[in-house]
């Protein structure tokens, strides 16, 4: 993880929270991460700051857990939890455990249904049905760096055969708003999806997502929900940001995102997370 240096700190984001422990939900791509990949100085030192201080930073993403566990590792987060494949995925971070966690919950899904729908739609379309800890069986190739992991070419019956915790679908073809429209078209039941930025779905188990994963963490840590707060910038963020007490968009998020949110912060480039994290109360 390659850590960037920015000139100038973001000013302290006011959140009107009550003083105490909070759980602090931030997502990855777009929030924590620059859109190039880089984790700044001061998001880092900001995310180490909030740990010290009492607060329980979880990281929340539509990554796996393979391509986001770089990412927690980079902000020193060793214990604690976090949430990966919009909340099928739940993490306990532990340094006595093999790798660092544990997984401690796991939905999985049949993805038979979605994938029949998806590929009369777009008949050129790829994708990528999951594996935990492993990587993702894809009908064939994803662009490159998209995914992480052991990245396997399946047939069809291989990948509407075992249940999943997350499928992935891209159409390089598509633009997005038409993209968007046609998901809604064709129904897709029995999952929770999610569009991204680009022609790009995520389906998730039905009732899963980044909220009802966080939701748990919040019970398991004890966390009154008052004292919660959420940071993202994408339609995987909607029932996050809603489900906190505080859900703060990104100054890049796209305007339905902001809508949903109680706060905006400054531009990913501006390094909006910090200034989130540097408004939260005193934890003690």
């Amino acid at each position: 993880m390659t850590l960037d240096s920015t000139p100038a700190a973001p000013a302290a984001l006011d959140l009107g929270t009550p003083r105490g422990r909070h759980l602090v939900a931030i997502d990855i791509d777009g929030t924590t991460l620059h859109h190039d990949g880089t984790l700044s100085d001061d998001v880092y030192s900001a995310v180490r700051r909030a740990v010290a201080a009492g607060h329980d930073v979880v990281v929340a993403t539509g990554r796996s857990l393979l391509e986001a566990w770089p990412v927690i590792d980079a902000l020193g987060l060793r214990t604690g939890y976090a949430v990966c494949s919009n909340g099928a995925v739940t993490l306990r971070l532990d340094a006595a455990e093999p790798g660092g966690y544990r997984i401690v919950d796991q939905v999985t899904f049949d993805p038979r249904p979605a994938l029949e729908l998806l590929r009369n739609a777009w008949p050129g379309a790829v994708f990528a049905v999951e594996r935990v800890g492993v990587g993702f069986d894809v009908s064939a190739p994803f662009p490159d760096g998209d995914l992480s992991g052991h990245l396997r070419v399946s047939s069809w019956e291989e990948l509407i055969g075992e249940p999943t915790t997350r499928l992935t679908f891209f159409s390089p073809d598509a633009h997005v708003a038409e993209f968007a429209h046609t998901v809604e078209r064709i129904g897709l039941h029995g999952v929770n999806y999610a569009v991204g930025y680009t022609a790009w779905l995520d389906v998730a188990p039905a009732g899963i997502s980044k909220a009802s994963a966080l939701e748990d963490v919040r019970v398991r840590l004890d966390v009154p929900g008052h004292r919660t707060v959420a940071v993202g910038d994408q339609r995987n963020d909607l029932e996050m940001l809603a489900w906190a007490a505080c859900g703060v968009a990104m100054g890049n998020a796209p305007t339905e995102v902001k809508a949903v949110a109680d706060l905006v912060t400054a531009d990913v480039r501006e390094d909006g997370l910090a200034a989130v994290l540097r408004g939260l109360p005193a934890a003690r």
